[in-house]
């Protein structure tokens, strides 16, 4: 089975589907992984950073997104889910990286959430609804050496099935008191969740995004954050720091034409190089 990471923050902006897509396009690109992004989004951000605003525009009218599987699960009337159809191969648009496969997320998740509570999770051949993803895809993850689960802000239904597939998770956040508030409400509901259905879903560690260094209040709190860790009050903290650049954020723009990593982050490359260098070491340690 492959490493499957769920990437999460309960703050939205904090980088998060840029850290996805970065590392699984390093991932294929350095490190010739064969990698699948699970966006469960309902902003679909990282869909639209990996196969652009056409291609998804396309699929989300065809119904070839990650909604058709839970509005099967809501629906019973619904037309099958095809998760063949509905996986987008050699998504990313930069040219090494091809060995990325996308499930592309749908504003049609906020909605079909909602209903998820509400149904029976007998309806649809599960014991539990945070079932659901983990029923259809189990099967199709032994063709990747690592998953990357791309989870809404949020602990509703539809990050649970997220975690319910993961082994670890990982945190971006910028490093002010707002963005790592809910990091303690993080890593509690998520052991709890773990110890409720048996699976056990570890904190990989802590990513620092947009981080300025002229900002006291970034250096506070980082500071804070590497302490609560070496006390083990904390989740760990990665070396690897991304900084706030204009690089960065230009990054999350789809190219219509193939382009290297080099063109596409630019100066942005470097750090996103060594974290994921970092992420494969975690995982490979963690098993």
């Amino acid at each position: 089975m492959p490493h499957i990471l769920a990437v999460i923050n309960l703050k939205g902006g904090v980088g998060k589907t840029t850290t996805t897509v970065a590392l699984a396009e390093m991932f294929a690109a350095v490190h010739k992984k064969r990698v699948l992004v699970v966006d469960l989004d309902p902003q679909t951000n990282a869909t639209v950073m990996l196969i652009g605003e056409t291609a998804w525009l396309e699929r989300n009218g065809k119904g070839r997104t990650i909604a058709g599987l839970f509005r099967r699960a809501v629906e019973p009337s619904a037309p099958p889910f095809d998760l063949r159809h509905a996986i987008h191969t050699g998504a990313s648009d930069v040219e090494a990286a091809r060995t990325i496969d996308l499930l592309p997320s749908s504003l049609d998740l906020i909605d079909l959430q909602d209903r998820l509570v509400t149904t029976q999770a007998s309806r649809f051949g599960v014991h539990t609804p945070v079932d659901v993803l983990n029923r259809v895809l189990r099967e199709r993850l032994k063709a990747y050496d690592l998953v990357l689960v791309d989870c809404p802000p949020n602990l509703g239904l539809i990050t649970l099935n997220g975690l319910r597939i993961a082994r670890h998770y990982l945190i971006p956040t910028i490093p002010d008191v707002l963005s790592t508030y809910g990091i303690g409400q993080i890593t509690k509901r998520v052991d709890a969740f773990a110890k409720r259905t048996g699976h056990p879903v570890t904190p990989l560690g802590v990513v620092v995004t947009k981080w300025r260094s002229a900002s006291k209040v970034h250096q506070t709190t980082l500071e804070r954050l590497r302490d609560e860790a070496s006390k083990d009050q904390g989740p760990h903290v990665f070396d690897t720091i991304v900084p706030d650049t204009n690089d960065v954020a230009g990054a999350a723009a789809f190219s219509p034409e193939p382009r290297s990593l080099t063109q596409k982050y630019r100066k942005g490359r470097e750090p996103y190089s060594d974290l994921a260098v970092e992420v494969l070491n975690a995982l490979r340690q963690a098993g």
